[in-house]
């Protein structure tokens, strides 16, 4: 890398330029912020593409939550399958949020806010984390309480109340000191496939 600043400038700048509304949608600027929002219908900042947050722990499944059934919460939209869900996410939101604001937890251990897919999730100590893909989930649970210390860290103080795209242009660049690449996470994971 010869000058990395200018890379993260020009990083900086093509983030900033491809993400258009993006950019205000996972970046709503309230407590919870950065999120992994999408803008649809009248929902400009609807989490995890509409997935009801309680079903994950009342039916241990991720399910899509209903229009008609909704919240808000810190500026952000969130949808329930059910009266009854709405009514216990509104009693105690706390516990039902994903960590991250729904990003990838596997990507926030290395200062990556980026994707999460509502279908690849798990639960860690009564918390909800969000994974890109099944892969994500099998690399992050690799160095499963190390990478639980990093993520919770790097959000801390990096990442929450800040900009998506700028912390993800910088981590881009400047990575984190246990970075490893997709190529390194793929061969450990089958190593430890092959181990079992």
């Amino acid at each position: 890398m010869k000058n990395p600043i200018k890379l993260l400038l020009a990083a900086t700048v093509l983030a900033s330029g491809l993400s258009g509304c993006a950019m205000f949608t996972q970046n709503p600027g309230g407590a919870y912020s950065p999120v992994n929002a999408v803008s649809e219908g009248e929902s400009k900042r609807l989490l995890l593409k509409g997935y009801d947050v309680v079903s994950y722990f009342a039916e241990n499944r991720a399910q899509p939550g209903k229009p008609d059934i909704a919240s808000q919460y810190e500026g952000v939209d969130l949808r329930f399958a059910s009266p009854e869900h709405k009514a216990l996410f509104d009693q105690d939101p706390q516990r039902y949020l994903p960590q991250f604001g729904g990003y990838c937890a596997n990507g926030v251990a290395y200062g990556i806010p980026w994707g999460g897919d509502p279908e690849h999730w798990r639960i860690y100590d009564g918390r909800l984390y969000i994974f890109g893909s099944a892969f994500s989930i099998e690399a992050f649970e690799l160095e499963r309480e190390a990478n639980l210390q990093r993520a919770h860290q790097l959000w801390d103080e990096e990442i929450a109340g800040g900009n998506s795209h700028l912390q993800r242009a910088k981590r881009m660049v400047f990575r984190v000191p246990h970075y490893k690449s997709t190529e390194a996470l793929e061969q450990a994971v089958q190593a430890s496939k092959a181990a079992r």
